[in-house]
């Protein structure tokens, strides 16, 4: 199927777009902006101020290829008089004392007793994080906290006030009744940086009302492939986009003040540094194979816009960054001093504080949550350390002593810190409580910009017939999951980390996009059926469904391998569609989702399809451009910052890349008025998953996964006992529960990505994932030598006879005991098993198996289950487990 043809402007705009970014892959120098970035006579590019249009960054139509990093020029600068007090404060100091500010714990693990007791620098609260647990805290709780952090830390001997850190990417996300603003990715659909600079100043607003001081945001990543699960954290694949909103966002903010932080603005951090977006089949925290050319002309534009901002703070990204054969072999980006300090704050002459992600020093070989000298030394000035916090400071301070770390690099560190909070103006600013705008609930609403903002995000892909917008007064049947739901519509990073367990009156001042049509349609002319039963379409001007994706964040919404589907990811959508399609009146659909996806059998099954991403609480602003109202300016302006494709496993897929042949392309959007003439697409769907070799009895050469974070379709995650041998599945949330087995998230490598599971030995019970609809051929494995492995943490050893098995659609299976293994281990610290799948063979029927991994036993025992799969050559490891050990 050919790219559909678009008239008017739409076209050309995308192919501009797309010569722009063919620079970038061939390497043409195009013209420095005004930005400049080379400056003249000198090896070393230069870049500061961008070029503006109205008044803010302008999108630039190419960027110039570079040949090395460039120095980036800050709005703020250095305050010699700054430079001076800090240098005071630190020969003051202590070790204790300045490895405490260089400490960060969350919330829910450290008291204001203890931040004043260990000298705490900062603190943080993760996503699903609220002062007393309290998913509705009020703006006064947030504030009563924040207070008694702030009294404690100006009460210590060197007086030095302790910042709060928080997760505000979408608006302050995590606070009840607070306005959230569409995800990123809408938001580069809107091409206007203006807009980015709005809702950087009102999320400060919202900020200062609950008492924080910085924000994690924001989120610079170039992403390259669809598959990741943060693709929607990314405002575009495109450099251009993301280059003049990081200079936007960091600008809005932090309050646009030259001589440091506004007293209407927060930190803004950027990040992740570097690559995120970049990693080998969209893996969240994989690895980055690019080239330093590309690593410099892709991945770090959206910092050049950021730090000329004047970002205070860079937050270290989790991925890795190796290609053996370009002889590049940095590891985890948290240990590479390349990176960090030899790029960031030498080459780029980033003179901020560099903080960590989540317990991420402890994915630095050699290293654990609470010990990595290898990440301090690499330039790490501030370490997210949630929960180990008192065993990282002792450590820390013990590697000093050692001359692990040099005091220099602590000393540098500690400057870092205090300069920021300086230009923050924490050293002279009143409680939390007594600041501007602090406990105001006023200043969490921006409704009329957050609505705006979703107006401006909506791509119109299809309008077929020129059927919207729809007349005032149209009589509309409204389908959908998603039609009437405010968790659907927000996404992840939403009140909790996964944007779960939400429901409509978790959100006392949003409008779902159901509420937004009957605000515009009139109430009566709006009749609404979920599941469109029982219900006669053609009663009804049209229909309009609200589909698509459900909430999750990070790794939890990787593809892995599987296809961009979207029928095969919700299957219900589809069904809601057939309900609906060809029975007298037009279909329009309304796709929420945080990435593009294979959506050719929805196209066709639609009169009108726009796509609305995450449009935030006001789901009016979708309302708006679906019905000609008063609202109604230009209506769809929105254009794709994400390539669009036309195949299930279509990905990677950008501009400049080899088959570049998207079904819509990057830039793509039609204005009112044009159709698209959008044919029948072609519904071929990929039977297997994308890449897959494992299956038949051939040899298998990717791994299968069956959990990783979350369930791997098409395996599920169940417990078993007496009370339900058919096996109670574990919810989306984590958790089951039987008398004889529970289970709860937990952290194996990272946050909540295992299965704790706790026998209480009350009778036998077990932990399984199985795929539902019965066996599937893995002869491929047992030909490859594959082993099962699995990364646990044993929390109590099992006091009788545990198996691992595998299952061929019982009652025909095969068992290894593993007591002594389990036994055996090291209690409370990480392994990965890996266990020969040829141990299950001859009793297994390869050709049959539906479920991969079991764990059973009857007595007490617990322990945490991660990244559970069968991997080919496993068997061939060293550290691999004998058969003959497992009987």
């Amino acid at each position: 199927m050919t790219t559909p043809p678009v008239r008017s402007g739409a076209r050309r705009g995308a192919l501009a777009v797309m010569a722009g970014l063919a620079i970038l892959a061939t390497g043409t120098t195009g013209i420095p902006s005004a930005g400049a970035d080379t400056a003249k006579g000198a090896r070393q590019p230069v870049i500061g101020k961008p070029a503006t249009d109205h008044g803010c960054a302008r999108i630039e139509k190419t960027l110039p290829t570079l040949a090395d990093w460039p120095k980036v020029q800050s709005d703020i600068k250095q305050n010699p008089a700054d430079e001076k007090r800090v240098a005071k404060i630190l020969a003051g100091m202590t070790l204790a004392e300045k490895i405490g500010q260089m400490t960060q714990p969350e919330i829910s693990a450290v008291t204001p007793a203890e931040v004043a007791q260990y000298g705490i620098g900062s603190v943080l609260n993760g996503g699903g994080s609220w002062p007393g647990g309290d998913k509705h805290a009020t703006p006064k709780a947030w504030l009563d906290l924040a207070d008694a952090y702030w009294q404690a830390s100006v009460g210590t001997r060197t007086k030095i006030p302790v910042i709060w850190g928080i997760d505000a990417v979408h608006g302050n996300n995590n606070v009840y009744g607070a306005t959230l603003f569409p995800h990123n990715i809408g938001l580069g659909a809107a091409h206007d940086p203006c807009l980015v600079r709005d809702i950087g100043a009102a999320t400060a607003t919202q900020i200062h009302a609950t008492g924080q001081d910085w924000a994690f945001a924001p989120t610079l990543a170039v992403v390259r492939d669809d598959r990741w699960g943060r693709t929607y954290e990314g405002f575009s694949e495109d450099p251009r986009i993301t280059r003049a909103y990081g200079y936007e966002a960091v600008r809005g903010l932090q309050g646009g003040n030259s001589r440091g932080i506004g007293g209407k603005g927060v930190i803004a951090t950027a990040k992740h540094f570097i690559g995120d977006g970049g990693t080998l089949k969209g893996t969240d925290q994989g690895v980055n194979p690019s080239s330093e050319a590309e690593m410099i002309n892709i991945h770090g534009q959206g910092y050049y816009g950021a730090l000329a901002a004047g970002a205070q703070t860079v937050m270290a990204s989790f991925n890795s960054w190796t290609n053996a054969d370009l002889g590049i072999n940095e590891g985890k980006m948290h240990g590479s001093k390349r990176a960090l300090t030899d790029i960031l704050k030498q080459k780029m002459g980033f003179d901020g504080v560099v903080v960590s992600d989540w317990n991420g020093i402890g994915q630095v070989t050699g290293c654990t949550n609470s010990s990595c000298a290898r990440a301090i030394n690499a330039g790490i000035d501030v370490v997210m350390v949630p929960n180990d916090w008192k065993a990282f400071i002792a450590n820390t301070i013990t590697q000093v002593q050692a001359g692990e770390i040099p005091m220099s690099r602590v000393d540098d560190a500690v400057t870092r810190i205090l300069r920021v909070k300086l230009r923050a103006g924490v050293f002279d600013a009143r409680k939390p409580s007594a600041r501007s705008r602090a406990g105001s609930a006023d200043a969490l609403q921006a409704r009329q910009l957050a609505r705006k903002a979703a107006r401006e995000s909506q791509v119109l892909l299809k309008n077929n017939g020129r059927v919207l917008p729809l007349a005032p007064r149209s009589k509309v049947l409204v389908v959908g999951k998603s039609a009437d739901s405010m968790q659907n519509q927000t996404g992840g990073w939403t009140l909790t980390w996964q944007g779960t367990g939400n429901t409509n009156a978790d959100f006392p001042n949003g409008t779902t996009i159901l509420g937004g049509l009957r605000e515009v349609l009139g109430t009566s002319n709006v009749t609404f059926s979920e599941t469109a039963d029982g219900v006669d379409p053609a009663a009804y001007d049209a229909v309009i469904a609200v589909i698509g994706e459900t909430p999750y964040a990070e790794g939890v919404g990787d593809l892995g391998r599987r296809t961009l589907e979207a029928a095969k990811l919700y299957p219900g959508d589809l069904a809601v569609l057939d309900k609906v399609r060809g029975k007298g009146a037009p279909v329009v659909t309304v796709y929420v989702t945080g990435r593009p996806l294979y959506v050719n059998k929805e196209l066709n099954r639609s009169d009108a399809f726009v796509v609305a991403w995450l449009p935030g609480t006001e789901g009016g602003g979708v309302a708006d451009q679906l019905v000609r109202t008063s609202h109604w300016s230009e209506g769809y302006t929105g254009k794709l910052s994400y390539s669009w494709p036309k195949s299930a496993c279509q990905t990677p897929l950008n501009p400049g890349g080899e088959g570049y042949d998207p079904l819509f392309p990057l830039g793509y959007g039609l204005r009112y008025g044009q159709t698209g003439s959008v044919g029948t697409l072609d519904e071929t769907s990929q039977d297997t998953a994308c890449g897959s070799t494992g299956g038949g009895g051939g040899t298998a050469t990717e791994d299968l996964e069956l959990f990783n974070r979350t369930d791997v379709a098409p395996y599920k995650s169940f417990i078993g006992s007496p009370e339900n041998w058919g096996g109670t599945e574990i919810g989306v949330d984590g958790t089951a529960a039987h008398a004889e087995i529970s289970v709860v998230p937990s952290d194996v490598n990272v946050q909540a990505d295992g299965l704790k599971a706790t026998w209480t030995g009350a009778g036998p019970a077990q932990i399984y994932m199985q795929n539902p609809a019965g066996g599937t051929d893995l002869r491929g494995y047992l030909n490859a030598e594959a082993a099962l492995e699995f990364d646990t943490i044993v929390h109590q050893p099992p006091a009788a006879r545990t198996v691992i098995s595998a299952h061929c659609v019982y009652p025909c299976f095969s068992a290894v005991v593993a007591t002594s293994l389990f036994q055996n281990l090291p209690a409370g610290s990480k392994a990965t098993v890996k266990i020969p799948v040829s141990c299950f063979s001859p009793n297994l029927d390869f050709e049959n198996v539906n479920t991969p991994f079991l764990v059973y036993t009857d007595a007490a025992f617990s322990a945490s289950f991660a990244n559970v799969r069968w991997v080919p050559n496993g068997a061939k490891d060293p550290d691999a487990r004998k058969c003959s050990d497992l009987t």
